[in-house]
């Protein structure tokens, strides 16, 4: 055993690690991405890691995995979660014999994500035990623990960490590499009454699934990560109820004179009856602290209900709590006050010092603010639509470019752009996506506006990497996550076998050639595509940087109005370059009307 200081998703893969895990598949999302990357970094050369096209095939293959005796996991956040559904849905109802384990990154907040969304009520919706750690430290031991009880009962486990967990740190005692468990898969042992799933099957396995969850709900009445604090000397007659990271906020609040009894529910599914019994009893008013939704409020309530307490349960149902975003000390220290009646605990005051505010935008030099630029100016006043997708490129919403009218979730721009295209056929449908996007979702959305006749522009915007979170490889790079350099899927190719026409391939950075292409497909029927290709700047970078000659500048502002750089802005009413940023993209030298920027190399 030693001790490292450890990012709580590393502290996940390590507990990963030395469970003996065999397979892990996920699709990279903030904040899961960094499990997947631990595994890979640390793989002792024996474990099969992939960063699968999407959550669903990510799902699918750690299915085959664990139904071959091996102990596989899956990687994704929240959002992946809705992708991967579908499979493990049914996998809850066929199960495993393998150990498998479903590492889902909830977003209170939300930080980077589409939806707030709690894999509690997931894991109630699927009937399908769930973890939740409050600590990294936690979070490395329960892992393992997930394996183990997802072996013993023949059962996917869904083991959820939040932002504050996976991108905390902290210094805990981890396993040596050699002190590792060594998993031997035993094989797949072919039986169709057990891996072919059928009505008959699913309906006997339904009713075995119950019975199976409670007896999990008395067992984890034992389970030690399930507890109760017992309360101060002086504490009244309440409670609060907690979980994960809360546990942390809620116990850095209270006075340990006037603690109330406490309650930490480490696996709200199947939510430990018994103990939550024994944690009433006696007890007049309940304060749950939770994020996101009421799971333990409502299963309190259920149990008074069920048992005839009398125990009034607080929280988010009754505004206790907030019913959105994300869980703080401060916010968990008022509304420990306000419960306990007692002053709250004093914070840092508002001399404190403000960050400045900073938008998100594009980075300086991105190929995607080019892309867009180059379509606006193609489009000028025509009556346009631009939908958009779930990648860095959403940020080309942002002014002055304000290029993304809709974004739903991965893959939809291009579905989106086709349902206005058959309610407003007058109107010059745009969908742009990203790379790895596309692999993952939109190649569906392709065939789908192909198929049924549809009148858009697809817009790839390929800069050969995921960029958003954090530059992984996907189908186009030619690279695996196992290091293997493979031959690159071609989206060309792709585009053209679906029955596309008109495909053509655009350097960004080379503006009047981009805007040309751009009014000349645009008038193409049917559904066409042009690929926007120009690598990732934090990837591939010039080594020349853009200068402004203030002698020529004639103040008109135009590259700074029109593309909104971060590099560019206005001193004494010339525009300047902050040649620290600057990347030397040359997109604002081919805009200025008189020559006056120059100094840059497109790659």
């Amino acid at each position: 055993m030693h001790e490292e200081f450890l990012m709580g998703n590393e502290a996940i893969a390590l507990g990963a690690l030395a469970a003996g895990v065999n397979v892990v598949a996920g699709y990279p999302g903030t904040p899961s991405t960094e499990v997947l990357e631990a595994v890979a970094k640390r793989n002792p050369g024996t474990v099969y890691v992939e960063w699968s096209v999407n959550e669903k095939a990510a799902m699918e293959v750690a299915a085959g995995a664990a139904y071959a005796g091996a102990r596989a996991l899956v990687t994704c956040k929240q959002v992946g979660l809705n992708v991967a559904s579908d499979p493990l849905m049914s996998l809850a109802y066929i199960g495993v014999r393998g150990g498998m384990v479903v590492m889902v990154a909830d977003d209170p907040g939300p930080i980077s994500s589409q939806t707030e969304q709690d894999t509690r009520t997931f894991a109630q919706f699927a009937k399908l035990p769930i973890f939740d750690p409050s600590s990294v430290a936690e979070a490395y031991e329960m892992i393992q623990e997930a394996f183990d009880l997802s072996e013993r009962i023949g059962s996917p486990v869904i083991f959820r960490a939040t932002t504050r967990i996976d991108h905390g740190y902290e210094a805990i005692t981890v396993a040596d590499g050699a002190d590792w468990r060594r998993t031997e898969p035993t094989g797949f042992a072919r039986d169709s009454s057990r891996w072919v799933i059928f009505p008959r099957l699913s309906r006997a396995n339904h009713a075995k699934i119950e019975a199976r969850n409670a007896r999990l709900s008395d067992e984890l009445s034992s389970y030690t990560r399930n507890f109760i604090m017992p309360e101060g000397p002086s504490a009244p007659r309440v409670g609060i109820a907690t979980h994960g990271i809360s546990t942390m906020y809620v116990e850095e609040s209270l006075a340990a004179d006037t603690c109330p009894r406490l309650l930490r529910v480490a696996t709200p599914f199947p939510f430990p009856e018994d103990l939550a019994l024994e944690f009433l009893s006696g007890l007049d008013e309940i304060l749950c602290v939770e994020e996101l939704d009421p799971v333990i409020e409502r299963a309190l309530l259920q149990i008074c209900g069920k048992h005839g307490l009398d125990v009034r349960i607080r929280g988010k149902l009754t505004g206790d709590i907030a019913p959105a975003g994300e869980n703080t000390v401060a916010s968990v220290g008022a509304a420990l006050a306000a419960f306990l009646g007692t002053a709250p605990p004093a914070r840092v005051g508002p001399n404190a010092l403000r960050l400045p505010v900073r938008p998100p935008v594009p980075c300086v030099g991105c190929p995607h603010r080019a892309s867009f630029y180059a379509v606006k100016k193609a489009m000028g006043v025509r009556k346009t639509v631009y939908c958009g997708d779930i990648g860095c490129y959403t940020l080309g919403n942002a002014r002055p470019l304000d290029m993304v009218d809709t974004c739903l979730c991965m893959g939809a721009g291009i579905t989106v752009a086709q349902g206005i295209f058959h309610v407003e056929p007058d109107t010059a449908c745009f969908a742009f996506v990203g790379d790895s996007t596309f692999f993952a979702s939109g190649i569906t959305g392709v065939i789908n506006a192909f198929y049924n006749q549809a009148d858009l522009t697809l817009i790839v915007l390929d800069n050969s990497t995921t960029a958003m979170t954090g530059h992984q490889p996907h189908p186009g790079t030619g690279r695996t996550m196992m290091g293997a350099t493979v031959e690159k899927v071609s989206i060309e190719a792709i585009l053209r076998a679906i029955g596309l026409a008109v495909v053509e391939t655009v350097d960004p950075l080379d503006h009047a050639h981009a805007v040309e292409t751009v009014r000349r497909v645009a008038d193409e029927p049917g559904v066409k595509a042009i690929i926007f290709r120009s690598p990732c700047v934090i990837l591939a970078k010039p080594q020349a940087t853009s200068h402004v000659d203030g002698d020529s500048c004639i103040g008109c502002k135009r590259c700074i109005l029109e593309i909104g750089c971060p590099a560019l802005f206005l001193e004494d009413g010339k525009a300047r370059i902050d040649s620290s940023l600057c990347t030397g993209c040359t997109l604002c030298e081919q805009l200025c009307p008189v020559g006056a920027i120059s100094g840059g190399e497109r790659l």
